[in-house]
């Protein structure tokens, strides 16, 4: 089973926020061994060292996707087969990094294997944090061509 490890800047203040998330975290517990965790907000620089801790502690091999406005845009079914592909050719563990408000330093983008973006649009970060989450347990359902229940 392929694990999941969201790097996010910030803490989850609002209810409604802990709840989606615990939500999809429940959901995807399905599919793959997820955890979320949560560095400091502060300024970019500081951001980076709670980051780059954090990413130190993965196993070697791990493939890390930042997120990115400026990314490549991405699909369900994308990022989906991203998902497949890297868990065929052996990659057991991905990272997703969601930054804080004011961006990450070049030293997170230069860490990243990729960067990817849900398209143009800003989300706030608590939200793209759902959304983040909502995408990989969908990813799983396309993989496993299993239907979506709305």
């Amino acid at each position: 089973m392929q694990k999941t490890t969201i790097i996010a800047v910030g803490k989850l203040k609002e209810r409604f926020w802990k709840d989606a998330c615990a939500e999809y975290l429940k959901r995807l517990s399905a599919y793959t061994d997820s955890v979320v965790r949560e560095v400091p907000d502060s300024t970019p620089e500081r951001e980076e060292a709670a980051i780059l801790a954090a990413l130190d502690k993965l196993p070697d091999g791990t493939h890390v996707i930042l997120l990115d406005i400026r990314g490549k845009e991405t699909s369900s079914e994308a990022l989906a087969q991203k998902l497949e592909t890297l868990a065929v050719n052996g990659a057991s563990h991905v990272a997703f990094i969601i930054g804080g408000s004011d961006g990450v330093t070049a030293a997170v983008r230069a860490r990243a294997n990729e960067r990817m973006s849900f398209g143009p649009i800003t989300l706030p970060h608590n939200l793209a944090r759902v959304v983040l989450l909502e995408q990989v347990y969908r990813a799983h359902k396309i993989i496993r061509r299993e239907p979506y229940h709305k």
